[in-house]
């Protein structure tokens, strides 16, 4: 009985594994599913136990210069991600509409499936970002929608990439990356210190432009559903982004409406309740955090599902939201 379950699972995962696109496979990572799904459970084991165990009786890691070079690095690199998807057809061949995956050895087919491997490993880069807040004791940053939007990326993306490396299916993620480029960005400039929080008046836009995201990634999917005669030939692969779009714009409104809309009649500074206020909005979403007046002194601290803000005594830290 057992043998034959085994037999069985085998066969269904040599089956999965020969319809994969045999250009891809020479890429890091690529073979099997089996080593990038071993990477994605040693984060969760790290973030969710080994981390916080370790820094339990620790002080935090002061990283700024590490998380300086860290952000300005995914800002190149999402820049020549962009690039290189326009190039291997968004802005050459591809018509905006049903653009179905080129199979052959050509060139440009040969660069769009170089470009999707880089994209798809940028997202194993990105899970730094939860690494870092476990170092920095940022605990109530790494909620559940962090982690699963970290760990689910990746994942879904290395069997987009192994059947489908081009087409309608790369839009969202080209779409993505230009997100990236002005949101790590802007975690750069937060996270240079003080005297760069004049530059970033335009906070309350990202989370603008995250929806915008989302509206223009799930249009574009839909298409398909009108389009009888295209030939595109994963289409699972756009009904995931399809959902994966339409669930993140809901939950990223209800950021919006709590932060700029209902926030906007919530006291501001203002010591209640024996001197505290209690609240923090997380890229829109008020979670936890603490304003404080004490003594003559001022404390903000709002701590945002990806990153901080921190004021004390008129000193400045650096700041992040909720990337997507």
């Amino acid at each position: 009985m057992l043998e034959a379950a085994r037999t069985r699972i085998m066969e269904v995962y040599d089956s999965l594994l020969a319809g994969t696109d045999p250009r891809v496979r020479p890429y890091p990572l690529m073979e099997s599913p089996v080593n990038m799904t071993a990477i994605l459970l040693a984060y969760l084991a790290f973030v969710l136990y080994i981390g916080p165990r370790y820094m339990a009786n620790r002080k935090p890691y002061q990283l700024k210069e590490a998380m300086i070079i860290y952000n300005f690095s995914l800002v190149a690199l999402s820049i020549y991600i962009v690039y290189e998807f326009m190039m291997s057809g968004w802005a050459t061949t591809y018509t905006w509409r049903c653009d179905v995956v080129d199979y052959s050895d050509s060139p440009q087919g040969n660069r769009m499936v170089r470009v999707a491997w880089l994209f798809l490993f940028s997202k194993f880069i990105e899970l730094m970002d939860t690494v870092f807040f476990v170092l920095r004791k940022k605990h109530g940053q790494i909620t559940f929608l962090h982690i699963f939007h970290h760990s689910i990326m990746p994942w879904s993306w290395w069997w987009g990439v192994s059947y489908a490396p081009g087409g309608m299916g790369s839009f969202h993620a080209m779409v993505n990356s230009f997100v990236h480029i002005i949101m790590y960005f802007y975690y750069g400039l937060s996270a240079a210190g003080p005297r760069f929080q004049k530059f970033l008046w335009w906070k309350k836009y990202m989370t603008a432009i995250q929806l915008v995201q989302f509206v223009l990634v799930s249009l574009h999917a839909t298409q398909y559903y009108f389009m009888s005669s295209c030939g595109y030939q994963v289409p699972i692969i756009l009904h995931l982004i399809w959902m994966y779009g339409t669930f993140f714009f809901v939950l990223f409104s209800n950021f919006w409406y709590q932060a700029y809309t209902k926030g906007k009649r919530l006291p501001k500074n203002t010591p209640e309740l024996n001197g505290k206020t209690r609240g923090v909005i997380s890229n829109g979403v008020v979670t936890n955090g603490a304003t404080k007046l004490s003594n003559g002194s001022h404390k903000l601290l709002e701590n945002g599902t990806n990153g901080t803000t921190h004021h004390e005594n008129g000193s400045a830290h650096g700041s992040k939201m909720k990337k997507a």
